[in-house]
């Protein structure tokens, strides 16, 4: 075994290092997959922090030990959280912190049925008590007594269904990948009992498929779907000279990084494909007319990404267990595309049209494998606000890796797809200091987010992560100048970088559910906020102003208004629980015209439970903006902030109103007031 002097990767960056090379007899350029970048990553994440709450670097014997534990008490754990004698515990996922608080990730069974949205967190302190558990859904901790096993829908009805739904996304495919198999269905709130089928095939452009359909099994209505194969395109910007680490006599084994190979699919779509060797420790000369060059940029980025999450996050392997993913190159003809897929375990990368321009930049990488690491942690289900999260994630790590890399010859920068030149006018795929300069991408959270393709729902927490990294308005990094409003008008002031990738992976490990929504998120990442910083540190506070900056939540203290007349009602209001729905309304007159588009709606609602409440403004012509949706992962008590709303084709004067509706039973609560700002 032995690790390689250096190799070129993909591109033009790597024939200019080339020319250079060649032209002064030296090398020049060499970036390395070392942690020696890492110190200085790791000390600027946790300046400031608690060290006793941050992630305590585990070895995977030490995780495997945890884990037995966790395994050996379950049934206790499950007796604790008040579930019945058909439920049961399976573990998944072990999180310690270095105070000894253990983060423990539990899915469950109901009858021997694995219960979908029932997934839960218990905190416990390091002597063993239980601090705290987080929920996917409301009814999480409640015993499952009314649901039946017995469906009154043939599984046939429930792969036709599925079927459908696949042929949509483009798969030919006849019948499911298995027989629809019973599920007990909990994300939406009411557990029922259901069928889970999955379709694989294509999809329309090449992607592997992977549809997941939930059918209700009394009634036969779907219920749910999202797509396992989580793809994102991202750059195929080069690396310049790279220093592997291979095996043997010459192959594309990283034996210090748990023995992630890279494999060369050969333009197939199936299969593990050929392991990558030579006869010498040379691979791609900087074009990708060699077949080497793009496996050295995706063997360089998964280098990368392993060191990032270890050294700075202390997670040894996407699964924290030590073992490396693979990779697979060269998928298709002219796939213009990348993606993480769970059941290989691995990522594969297209080559791009014409097969000019793999998708194999440090970026993609660390986005792919970001995949892996949420799908084995908070496992945020890929369809509506969870998979906006989900992509935002992969958007947010791929950032961190990208600058933690320090690589001369692909600067850090908040861009996706800066060099890849998707569009053919040179502008990056997505910004994240302004998701909507796209075209697509949603710049801050509104009512209908949930329906819209993940790749542009994940736009506000993009831009919550920069906002939160380096704050409002312009300014130039690493040569590219950035200018990025708030939709409150209020300015945020970044912490860091470091800081908001460290705040963002603690949510995600110890916080996130599969249900979390941007208002879940917005809990989470304060609740990580707060044990690392504090509740009363800049960094708490920075959290939910970049949050406000971005129509979730209100700022600390409550909403500084921007200026205009304001138009309130402060008489209390009952909320009926479970009941019909109540207003608080407002007369607004002497203004002229209409409404404006970033019309201020504050609320100050006191509640038990925020999920069940669904808010509308509704206008004086009887037109309702939803302002807020019930969800079972929205845990908070109170609803306390200002919504921004776009009613310029409103006429201003009249009867304004807060509508407000408790969809679910158990709790109760008041409107204390309700406020409209010109």
């Amino acid at each position: 075994m032995r690790s390689t002097p250096s190799r070129r990767a993909t591109a033009t960056g790597a024939l200019i290092a080339a020319a250079a090379l060649l032209a002064a007899g030296v090398q020049t350029g060499t970036a390395t997959a070392t942690p020696a970048g890492a110190t200085g990553a790791a000390a600027a994440a946790s300046a400031g922090a608690d060290h006793g709450a941050l992630a305590k670097q585990l070895s995977p014997s030490q995780r495997a030990e945890l884990i037995r534990d966790a395994n050996a008490s379950r049934a206790a754990t499950a007796k604790d959280l008040g579930l019945g004698s058909q439920e049961k515990l399976v573990v998944r996922d072990v999180i310690q912190d270095n105070d000894g608080t253990t983060h423990t990730r539990y899915e469950r069974t109901f009858s021997g049925l694995p219960v979908l949205g029932g997934d839960l967190i218990v905190q416990t302190s390091k002597a063993g008590a239980t601090q705290g558990v987080t929920k996917a859904s409301k009814a999480t901790t409640a015993q499952l007594k009314a649901v039946g096993t017995t469906a009154e829908v043939a599984p046939a009805a429930a792969e036709k269904q599925a079927l459908g739904a696949a042929k949509a996304d483009g798969s030919a495919k006849t019948a499911a990948e298995k027989a629809p198999r019973k599920v007990v269905w909990m994300a939406s709130g009411k557990p029922q009992l259901a069928y889970e089928t999955v379709v694989g095939g294509l999809q329309d452009d090449g992607t592997p498929n992977a549809l997941h359909v939930v059918t209700d099994a009394t009634t036969g209505a779907k219920l749910y779907e999202w797509q396992a194969i989580e793809k994102g395109t991202g750059n195929t910007e080069y690396s310049g000279q790279v220093t592997l680490n291979t095996s043997g006599s010459y192959n594309l084994t990283d034996t210090t990084r748990g023995n992630h190979k890279t494999y060369n699919l050969k333009n197939g779509t199936s299969g593990t494909g050929t392991l990558f060797s030579g006869s010498d420790d040379i691979w791609g000369d900087g074009t990708p007319q060699n077949a080497e060059t793009a496996a050295a940029d995706a063997h360089y980025g998964a280098a990368e990404t392993w060191d990032y999450y270890k050294n700075v996050h202390g997670r040894t392997g996407i699964r924290g267990d030590g073992v490396g993913a693979y990779s697979r190159v060269h998928y298709g003809n002219s796939y213009v595309n990348a993606f993480w897929d769970d059941s290989c375990f691995c990522m594969t990368y297209g080559d791009g049209s014409g097969n000019a321009s793999p998708l194999t930049a440090l970026d993609v990488a660390a986005h792919e494998m970001t995949h892996g690491v949420t799908s084995n942690t908070a496992g945020l289900n890929y369809s509506g606000e969870s998979g906006g999260l989900n992509e935002a994630t992969s958007d947010i790590f791929a950032t961190a890796v990208e600058f933690y890399a320090d690589n001369a010859s692909d600067k850090g920068d908040y861009l996706i797809g800066e060099k890849i030149d998707i569009n053919g006018d040179g502008t990056p795929l997505r910004y994240q200091d302004k998701p909507s300069k796209d075209g697509a991408s949603k710049d801050a959270w509104y009512s209908g987010l949930g329906n819209v393709d993940v790749h542009y729902s994940s736009g506000p927490a993009n831009h919550f992560f920069y906002l939160l990294s380096e704050g409002s308005g312009a300014k130039t990094i690493n040569g590219v100048s950035y200018d990025s409003p708030t939709s409150d008008g209020l300015p945020v002031t970044g912490i860091g970088r470091d800081k908001a990738a460290l705040i963002w992976f603690k949510a995600l490990t110890t916080k996130f559910s599969s249900t979390t929504n941007y208002a879940g998120a917005r809990t989470g990442t304060l609740a990580a906020a707060g044990e690392l910083y504090g509740t009363t540190s800049a960094e708490y506070k920075a959290v939910a102003d970049a949050w406000a900056g971005i129509n979730v939540g209100s700022r600390p203290g409550g909403d500084t208004d921007p200026g205009g007349t304001v138009f309130e009602n402060t008489t209390a209001t009952a909320i009926p629980d479970h009941g019909s729905a109540v207003t608080s309304s407002v007369n607004v007159t002497g203004r002229t015209g209409n409404a404006p588009s970033t019309l201020k709606a504050g609320v100050d609602i006191t509640h038990t439970y925020r999920g069940d409440l669904v808010l509308d403004l509704v206008a004086p012509d009887g037109t309702a903006y939803r302002l807020k949706n019930s969800s079972s992962s929205d845990s908070a008590d109170n609803v306390k902030t200002t919504y921004t709303v776009n009613a310029s084709s409103e006429t201003a004067n009249g009867t304004w109103k807060l509508k407000v509706q408790d969809v679910y039973s158990g709790d109760t609560g008041k409107i204390n007031s309700f406020k409209l700002t010109f």
